[in-house]
């Protein structure tokens, strides 16, 4: 019998093998298809790469004082290069320095403490379901029929389009529309919701909205409803309650769902309401002996949360350490440029609260980068001032969101971070500005006021 096993070799399986051989275990890993998962495959790396590439070029284009593309293929080929890079040095060769048992197969449960891989059962006295997510591909009439792209053909595109039409309005639509625009590529955003990522502030959210239209030509289409995909010739005409709008190809950006094919029934594992699999704080599952993280979860899907799981999850399920993870201070990015990053609550989900807004075109840094569109917006309680949620949009907002996320883990106040001495100049100003603006009029003080 094993003492742990672990399924699924991404973010969170590598993280749960290596607490686990740190805690002198060594496990057994199960895998399917890439090794990495979504992450470095087709996800945060590539598409990542592919935004800085188109970063690179629209900066020069400002520069030059005209539009410059990056070559189609050649950006396509430079990302493949570095996802097979990171996916040799941070998995292949890192897998490879620890003690630990690979097995190559889909596995499913047969009993409460048994599962099945290649037609071999393992029996194992702790278990950690680490299988990721998958995108989540929506009951549209004629989809399966016309085709569709989700991330994973995006980022490796059999051809090149002149049109994209992007279903879908949070992070990956967002990211993939000014990636595809910045590539000369004809792009249109369809949102069902009434406004893009819903679920943020709606200063940020139609700041994020009005940056995308004006300054990337980007239209966006909100409240919209598609009924159905058409073939049209070469392209593809989508149908929808407003009109018709017509694409080389289609890509939907409507959510991910967990892997939850497992045979969970058989251990005794049950799902929560978002169909992934359900946990209690200490990322137990209703079977006690098996433990989940990731993304499969069905919560936040977030690669650095995934990791943490991972590691918490090993923890717990061989010491039963009793470790939890603070949630309120995981912050997360959407990675556009101009950044979009949060973190902690929003002014809804808050009570008795205090918030303000900043424009950007108070931080000295922004001026100097050019760069002065965007806004920061900062809650905190009334009673005791801490800070309890922080957005912004602006340049590099996803760096300096880890001090937001800091400050909040840590329950620190606005003095706190009013007290504390920032770089001058720098973009993470950004929160210091923010948090003296519930004392004073931060447009009526000079650059370096304390």
């Amino acid at each position: 019998m094993e003492d742990l096993v672990v399924i699924g070799y991404g973010a969170a399986g590598f993280a749960a093998i290596i607490r686990a051989n740190e805690l002198g275990v060594k496990p057994t890993l199960i895998g399917y298809g890439e090794i990495g998962g979504t992450c470095v495959n087709v996800g945060c790396v590539p598409s990542k790469r592919m935004l800085r590439i188109d970063e690179l070029y629209n900066y020069s284009s400002k520069i030059a004082n005209r539009t410059i593309f990056p070559d189609f293929y050649e950006a396509f080929k430079d990302k493949r290069e570095i996802v097979d890079s990171l996916r040799k040095e941070k998995y292949e060769d890192v897998l490879n320095s620890y003690d630990v048992k690979l097995l190559k197969g889909k596995a499913h449960f047969v009993s409460p403490s048994s599962i099945k891989v290649n037609g071999d059962v393992i029996e194992a006295k702790r278990f950690i379901i680490a299988t990721g997510s998958s995108p989540n591909v929506p009951e549209i009439k004629g989809l399966e029929r016309a085709g569709f792209w989700t991330n994973v053909e995006a980022l490796s595109p059999d051809r090149k389009i002149s049109s994209l039409a992007i279903i879908g309005g949070r992070a990956l639509a967002l990211e993939f529309a000014q990636m595809y625009k910045r590539l000369g590529i004809d792009v249109v955003i369809l949102q069902r919701s009434e406004r893009i990522l819903p679920d943020w502030e709606p200063e940020i959210s139609i700041a994020v909205e009005n940056y995308l239209e004006k300054v990337d030509e980007i239209p966006i289409f909100t409240n919209v409803r598609v009924k159905e995909i058409v073939r049209g010739g070469e392209s593809k005409i989508i149908i929808t309650d407003k009109g018709e709008v017509e694409a080389d190809e289609i890509l939907l950006a409507t959510g991910r769902k967990p892997n939850v094919d497992l045979n969970l029934s058989a251990a005794g594992v049950e799902l929560n309401d978002k169909g992934g699999i359900r946990v209690d704080e200490e990322l137990r599952t209703t079977n006690r002996s098996v433990f989940a993280a990731g993304d499969v979860i069905g919560d936040l899907m977030l690669e650095a949360l995934a990791g943490k799981e991972g590691s918490v999850a090993a923890e717990n399920a061989l010491l039963d350490s009793h470790r939890r993870i603070d949630r309120l201070s995981v912050p997360q990015a959407v990675f556009i440029e101009p950044n979009v990053a949060r973190v902690g609550l929003t002014q809804r989900e808050a009570k008795e609260v205090d918030y303000r807004v900043v424009k950007m075109e108070n931080v000295a840094k922004a001026r100097i980068l050019g760069e002065s569109q965007g806004l920061i917006k900062m809650i905190i309680d009334r009673e005791f001032r801490r800070v309890l949620g922080v957005q912004a949009f602006g340049k590099y907002a996803a760096e300096f969101i880890n001090e937001a996320a800091l400050a909040i883990k840590f329950r620190a106040t606005v003095d706190d971070i009013i007290d504390t001495i920032h770089v001058f100049p720098t973009m993470s100003e950004s929160l210091k500005i923010a948090a003296m603006s519930f004392k004073r009029d931060v447009s009526k003080m000079s650059c370096c006021v304390d």
